[in-house]
């Protein structure tokens, strides 16, 4: 096509040519070689439309041959995808299929099972139509044997009536007897009444007399704790009195011999140095030391102690009369040792 547009754009470049030549007397005229070139060149215009019309019949058969084939591609197409939904759905089918196989199997199974579970049933409710028959069986028979036992009942019950009767007459008379013994009973009741009713007047009186001498009793032993309280105080006081009277006799013994050791006019320049009276230094002499302060308090703390211990002893359930005397001969002993040191200090003083 582009070849042929060429040529007839020279075809027309030299037929303007010609007209031009033709019409301008100045110009001369064409030459053979422009008239050969334009026969060349009509010829080969010529050429070139048989080539073009060769060229649009191959085209035109080319373009049926290709809508032939478009249209066959398309009915493909179509067969293709009709046979893809074909097979598409045959691929579900065969999934339900599955599917449905796999129910069917698992429900072939659940329907085994029930059906072994029903026969197992099946067997049980046998055996218990067999069992249930044995029973009926053996009710029957305990039916006719109750029935049996029920007639022997019923004359049983007919004579037990006729001794009832019997027994009602004799109850009738036991009756009118037991009220002839109710009214000696209540004859017997206030007579028997009225000897309580004295009794209990004489047991009054009694228990009077033993709540009197319990209360006797009561005071004569907290009497005797008041004593036994008071002598342990006495005894306690005494020991003390002592102690403190054996301290004071070794004090006094203490101040004589550190009298002797001293002289008269030495005490009186240590009291006038100290400016205090005579006295007052034998009293300032007399001031106990660390050892005497304890010695004093585990005596008063051991004193302590058996108080306690004396009153834990009369607090005491019986006996405890053996324990109490060794108590107090215990605190008699310790007071007669303490008089004989007092004596013997008495004595050495003197």
């Amino acid at each position: 096509q582009q070849e042929n547009e060429d040529l007839q754009g020279k075809l027309k470049l030299s037929k303007h040519m010609s007209q031009t030549a033709g019409k301008s007397e100045a110009t001369p005229a064409p030459s053979k070689n422009i008239y050969l070139e334009m026969k060349q060149l009509q010829c080969k215009l010529k050429n070139s439309n048989n080539e073009i019309t060769k060229q649009s019949t191959t085209i035109k058969s080319l373009k049926n041959e290709v809508q032939d084939k478009e249209e066959r591609v398309r009915q493909l197409q179509a067969k293709i995808s009709r046979l893809e939904r074909d097979l598409s759905m045959k691929r579900h089918l065969i999934e339900d299929l599955r599917s449905r196989l796999k129910a069917s199997q698992e429900n072939e199974k659940t329907s085994n099972e029930t059906l072994e579970s029903l026969e197992r049933k099946v067997k049980a409710f046998a055996e218990d139509c067999s069992n249930k028959k044995t029973s009926i069986d053996s009710l029957k028979q305990r039916l006719n044997v109750a029935t049996k036992e029920k007639s022997q009942c019923e004359q049983m019950y007919h004579k037990a009536k006729d001794e009832l009767e019997k027994k009602n007459l004799k109850l009738a008379s036991l009756e009118s007897k037991m009220i002839e013994t109710e009214c000696a009973m209540t004859e017997l009741e206030t007579a028997a009444s009225q000897q309580l009713h004295g009794l209990a007047k004489q047991s009054g009186h009694a228990l009077e007399t033993v709540q009197k001498k319990l209360l006797l009793t009561h005071d004569r032993v907290q009497e005797f704790k008041t004593f036994v309280k008071a002598l342990t105080r006495e005894l306690q006081h005494s020991v003390q009195e002592m102690r403190t009277k054996i301290k004071q006799a070794k004090r006094i013994g203490e101040l004589k011999a550190c009298k002797k050791s001293l002289s008269q006019e030495s005490v009186q320049l240590a009291a006038s140095i100290l400016n205090v009276s005579t006295m007052d230094l034998e009293e300032i002499l007399e001031v106990e030391d660390d050892e005497e302060t304890a010695k004093t308090k585990m005596e008063f703390e051991k004193d302590k102690e058996w108080l306690q211990h004396v009153q834990k002893l009369l607090e005491a359930e019986f006996p405890f009369a053996s324990y109490l005397t060794d108590a107090i001969m215990e605190k008699l002993n310790e007071k007669k040792k303490l008089v004989e040191e007092y004596s013997s200090l008495m004595e050495h003083t003197v």
